[in-house]
Order: structure tokens, then sequence, then C-alpha cells
């Protein structure tokens, strides 16, 4: 395999990957921003060691593990800050040797529940609208930076801006790592279900720009929202949200022609329609 092919196959695992290593590495944390910056450290290593060593068997494993021991390692110096200096010579000894199953444990719980305390985390209301779609589409999508703002036809700063803000205001907030409950639930799942309709929007009817339709952005909403149902089964709005943006998905090859031009509904083709999606 050359340099080229290791480095696309790198990018399709993180793209797959990345979501479930920001999660694990959030609950461990408590603080996104940091959980974001260990894996993308650990995402650099591969860059830097797969091209000579080959992809590993179980990749999402080792990006995972990697980025577990850079956590472990910041915790402890966290903790080596936060105790005083005879404490320290009397206890590392037995806390390095209890640290390494302690953390395996808290990353082998069911990692649906990280990737749900995940999603409600980038959506929280405390976010600007634009800030909670361009921090989900990064953490959940596996998005950079240079593919969001080419999705939305905004400058790469403005949107890093947006992100880098959104982290600060979760750490500084002290939003917790969770899933809500009780009447917060309803009021904070709206705010996740509009977020991706908001994606799915923006790739249906662009706002901006010559293409009126962007499919990529309407396939990460697609992504988001199975994902979202496969986590609460048992929340009607998100199944009612997930067939409303599949069937008019289904659509999208008879939406228009081979110069692009607009096909209306009662127009379209409905042989090219998507059965499957419908």
């Amino acid at each position: 395999m050359t340099a080229t092919d290791t480095h696309r196959s790198i990018e399709a695992i993180w793209r797959i990957e990345s979501a479930q290593i920001i999660a694990g590495l959030a609950r461990m944390l408590r603080d996104v921003g940091l959980a974001e910056e260990l894996a993308q450290d650990a995402l650099v290593t591969a860059l830097e060691q797969w091209p000579q060593t080959g992809v590993p068997d179980n990749p999402g494993a080792w990006l995972m593990t990697t980025a577990k021991h850079r956590a472990i390692d910041r915790l402890r110096r966290r903790q080596l800050r936060e105790r005083k200096h005879e404490e320290i010579a009397r206890e590392l000894e037995s806390e390095q040797a209890d640290a390494m199953p302690h953390f395996d444990a808290m990353l082998d719980d069911d990692i649906g529940d990280d990737l749900l305390r995940l999603i409600f985390t980038a959506c929280h209301p405390a976010l600007p609208a634009e800030s909670r779609v361009a921090l989900t589409l990064r953490l959940l999508g596996g998005l950079s930076t240079a593919e969001i703002a080419r999705a939305f036809l905004q400058p790469e700063p403005t949107i890093a801006q947006r992100i880098v803000r959104a982290k600060r205001t979760l750490a500084e907030k002290q939003v917790p790592f969770e899933v809500p409950r009780g009447e917060e639930l309803a009021e904070r799942l709206d705010a996740v279900l509009g977020v991706i309709y908001l994606v799915f929007n923006e790739g249906y009817t662009a706002t901006a720009g010559d293409d009126w339709m962007r499919p990529a952005l309407c396939e990460e909403a697609l992504q988001l929202g199975r994902i979202l149902a496969g986590l609460m089964p048992r929340q009607a709005a998100v199944f009612g949200l997930l067939a409303l943006m599949e069937l008019q998905a289904s659509r999208t090859h008879a939406r228009s022609g081979p110069d692009g031009e607009t096909i209306r509904l009662l127009e379209q083709n409905r042989a090219r329609w998507d059965r499957l999606l419908i």
C-alpha cells in the first residue's frame, strides 16, 4: 500500500471512528475540547506511523488506545499539580498501578451512552445555532474545519472561530457531559433535532452558492439521524425527523437534469427515486 493509499485509509477510518473516540475521552476528562485535542493527537500519530508500519488490524482500537494513554498522562499531571508533594511520594506508586485498570473500565462502558452524551453536549442551548452546527459536524461527523467551511461557503477562519468559541463556552459554563432527564430532555432534544434538520436543509436546498443542492450535507444529517434513532429508540420525534429526511433524500437524483437544471416534483422521473429510502 502506498503512502497515499494509507492516508486515504486513515481519513476514512477517522471519519468512522472519531465520534466514538472523542465521546469516550470526553467521559474520562469531562472536557469536550480537550477530548477532541487528544483524539487529534492520536490521528497525527497515526499519520506519522502507519505509512511505515501499515494500518493495524483494528485501527479504531489503536486510535482509542493511543488517545487514552495521552488522557491518562494528562490526568496524572493534573493530579500531580493538585496534590501536595508529601502525598505524591506516598501514593504515586499505588496510584500508577491502579490507574490503567480504572481507566480501561471507564472506556469499556457502553459506547452508545457516550455518543448520546456527546450529541447533547455539542447541541447544548448555551451555544448559538450556527456554533452547534459547526461543533456537531466537527465532533460527530468527523469533518475538518476546511470541509465544514466549504460545505457552508464560509471562510475557514470564521468556522474555526465558531468551533473554538463553542468549546470555550462549554468549558466556561461547565456544561455537564450527560444526557438530560425529565422535562429538560424534551427541550434539549428539540435543540438536537433542530441542528440535524438545519444540516439537512442546507444540503437539500442550499442558501448560498451556485449549487442549489449539497448531497454530502444531506448524507451527514442522515447519518446523525440514524445514530440518534439507534440510541433513542423510544423517541418518536427522532424517527419522525429521520423519516422526513429519508423521504426527501429519496428524490435527490431526480431533482436535477443532466446540465444541473432544476426539475420540479411533478415533473420528476419517479423511476429515479430511491425506493429503499422511501
